[in-house]
C-alpha cells in the first residue's frame, strides 16, 4: 500500500480532488482579500478622524465651494460640515428653517453664535454678550427698526451732500494712470459707511472726529482679525492669548473712551428729565438705545457703549461689501445704467424725503446680493442645549444650525435662470416699460428688505437684522451717486474679484474701477 503522505506526493494531477485543485487557492484568495479589507477598514478608520480634520481646515479656504457641494448632493436634506472649530449643521427646507425659529434662544442661541464668532469679551473692551438676550421686546431692537428708520427722512438728505463730496474728494486723491483715475472701490466704500453709520448712530460732531474715524474702521478689522485667531486656537490657551489682545488691541479702547461720555451724560440728562426738569433733545442711536433700554432696570453708560459697539461692528461689514459689488455690477451690466439714471432723475428726491421708493435699483442691488452675497450660510444659531430636528438631525451642544443662503438663492427652484444676472428680476412687471429689453422673471415682486424661505439675506422670522430698512436706505444712497455722476467700468475686468474665508465672500482689496465724472 501506498502511504497517504507518498500518495499526496506522487499521484498524478487527474488523481487530485477537484476541492482540493481550485478551493484550496480560492480559499487562500478569499483569506487574503478578507485581510486586505480589514486592513484597509482599520486604516480608513485611523484615517477617518485625521481627513475630517483635513476636511475642516479646507472649509477655511473653500467654505462656499463646500457648501454648494453638500448642498447639491444633499437633494434637500439637512447636511452637515465641519469647521476647525465647531460643527454646521444646514438646512433649508422651509419646515426645518421654521423649526430653527421657532426654537427657544435658550436651546438655539443667536447671540450664542454672534458670542462665538466676535469672542466680544476680548475683541469688544470686555462686552459680556448673555446667551439669552432674545430679538422680541428688546430695547436695541425698537431703537433700530423704528427709531432709526423713522428718522431716515432727517438724515438722508444730509447724508446725500456728504457722500457725494467725499467720494469726489477720495476720487480726487486715487492714482492717476493714462490719464485716468484708479479707484480702489472697496477702501472708498467702507469709508463712505464708516462716516455715513457715525453721523446716523453718534451724530454730526462725533463723526467730525478723525481720531475717532480712523479707530472706528480699524475697530472692525481688529475684531475680526483677532476673533479669528482665538476661534482657531486650543480653548485652554484662548483666556491667555485673549488677554493680550485684548490689552493690545487701542482702537476698541479708542472706540469705547470716545463715546462713554456722551453715554454718561445722556444717562444725567435722563435723571434730570425723569425729574421734570428740562433736557436738550437728541436724534441718534445713543440716545434712541438708552430710551429703550428696560425701564425698570435702566442700562448704565457703559452697556449703552457696549450696544453700541456691536451695533457698529455688524453695519459696516455686510453693507461695504453689498455696495462694492452692486458697483462691480454696474460695470459687468452697463446697459442697466441708463434706466437706473432715468429712476434716479424722476425719483430720487421722493427718495431722500421718506427713504423709501426707487424700485429699480432696490432690485438691482437685491439681486447682486442674490448672486455675490457677503455670506454663505445665515441664520445662525448655537446649540446652548441638545437640539433634534423631525428629520431626526441632531444638532449637538456647542454645533450650529443654519441655512445655506447663497445655494438656496441659486437654485432653480426658486429662481429661474438662477446664475444669469437679471437686475431687474424682483420688480414688479407694470413698473418696467422698456421695450422688451428687460424682464422681470420671479413669480412674485419683492423688495430688498423683505425676509423669505428663500432670500436669508437678512436672516429668518423673528431674528431678522431689525436695522435692514436703514441699511437698504444708505445702500441705495451711495449706489445712486455713483450712477447720478460717474461712468464706471472695472481696470481689469478679467481679474479676480472676491476672496472667501470661512463662509464669506470678500471684495478684492486690489480691484481697481475707473469713474469718470459726468
Amino acid at each position: 500500500m501506498v502511504s497517504l503522505g507518498s500518495y499526496a506526493l506522487v499521484a498524478p494531477l487527474e488523481e487530485t480532488p477537484l476541492i482540493l485543485v481550485f478551493g484550496i487557492p480560492f480559499i487562500l484568495w478569499f483569506w487574503a482579500l478578507f485581510l486586505q479589507k480589514k486592513a484597509k477598514s482599520r486604516l480608513e478608520t485611523l484615517l477617518k478622524p485625521i481627513l475630517k480634520r483635513i476636511a475642516a481646515w479646507r472649509f477655511l479656504l473653500h467654505g462656499p465651494s463646500m457648501i454648494q457641494q453638500a448642498f447639491t448632493q444633499s437633494h434637500g436634506d439637512s447636511f452637515e460640515i465641519l469647521a476647525p472649530d465647531t460643527r454646521y449643521v444646514f438646512v433649508s427646507s422651509p419646515k426645518h428653517i421654521k423649526e430653527l425659529d421657532d426654537a427657544p434662544d435658550t436651546v438655539l442661541s443667536l447671540q450664542a453664535a454672534s458670542k462665538h464668532m466676535l469672542q466680544p469679551h476680548y475683541t469688544m473692551h470686555g462686552f459680556n454678550w448673555f446667551h439669552r438676550r432674545g430679538t422680541e421686546g428688546v430695547g436695541f431692537v425698537r431703537a433700530l427698526r423704528t427709531l432709526l428708520t423713522n428718522n431716515l427722512p432727517n438724515i438722508l438728505p444730509d447724508l446725500s451732500v456728504i457722500i457725494r463730496t467725499r467720494f469726489s474728494q477720495f476720487h480726487a486723491e486715487h492714482r492717476l494712470i493714462k490719464g485716468e483715475r484708479h479707484s480702489p472701490v472697496y477702501q472708498t466704500i467702507v469709508k463712505l459707511v464708516v462716516l455715513s453709520n457715525a453721523i446716523s448712530f453718534f451724530g454730526h460732531e462725533l463723526a467730525k472726529d478723525e481720531i475717532l474715524m480712523t479707530a472706528a474702521l480699524a475697530y472692525i478689522e481688529e475684531t475680526v482679525f483677532c476673533a479669528e485667531i482665538l476661534r482657531l486656537l486650543p480653548k485652554l490657551l484662548v483666556p491667555f492669548v485673549g488677554g493680550i489682545i485684548a490689552r493690545r488691541k487701542k482702537c476698541h479702547e479708542v472706540l469705547f473712551n470716545a463715546l462713554m461720555p456722551v453715554a454718561e451724560e445722556r444717562c444725567r440728562e435722563r435723571d434730570r428729565l425723569n425729574l421734570g426738569q428740562t433736557v436738550p433733545k437728541h436724534a441718534d442711536c445713543i440716545q434712541w438705545i438708552m430710551e429703550t433700554s428696560p425701564r425698570k432696570a435702566p442700562w448704565t453708560a457703559k452697556r449703552i457703549v457696549h450696544e453700541l459697539m456691536a451695533i457698529w461692528f455688524g453695519s459696516v461689514h455686510a453693507m461695504s461689501t453689498t455696495v462694492t459689488f452692486a458697483i462691480h455690477d454696474l460695470c459687468i451690466h452697463p446697459e442697466y445704467v441708463e434706466p437706473l439714471r432715468e429712476e434716479l432723475k424722476n425719483r430720487f428726491a421722493d427718495f431722500e424725503r421718506t427713504g423709501n421708493g426707487l424700485p429699480l435699483l432696490d432690485s438691482f442691488i437685491k439681486e447682486s446680493a442674490r448672486l455675490t452675497p457677503v455670506e454663505s450660510l445665515s441664520t445662525r444659531r448655537c446649540a446652548i442645549q441638545p437640539f433634534t430636528l423631525s428629520d431626526g438631525t441632531k444638532v449637538n451642544k456647542g454645533d450650529w444650525a443654519c441655512t445655506p443662503v447663497r445655494a438656496i438663492m441659486q437654485h432653480k427652484d426658486y429662481y429661474p435662470e438662477p446664475l444669469e444676472f437679471n437686475g431687474f428680476r424682483f420688480v414688479n412687471p407694470a413698473l418696467i416699460d422698456l421695450k422688451g429689453k428687460f424682464k422681470s422673471c420671479q413669480p412674485n415682486p419683492s423688495n430688498l428688505v423683505d425676509v423669505g424661505d428663500t432670500y436669508h439675506v437678512w436672516g429668518t422670522g423673528r431674528m431678522a437684522c431689525p436695522g435692514r430698512y436703514y441699511a437698504a436706505a444708505i445702500m441705495k444712497l451711495i449706489v445712486a451717486q455713483v450712477i447720478q455722476n460717474y461712468d464706471c467700468s472695472l481696470a481689469d475686468p478679467e481679474a479676480l474679484r472676491w476672496w472667501t474665508w470661512r463662509s464669506s465672500m470678500l471684495p478684492k482689496e486690489s480691484t481697481m474701477i475707473i469713474f469718470r465724472p459726468l
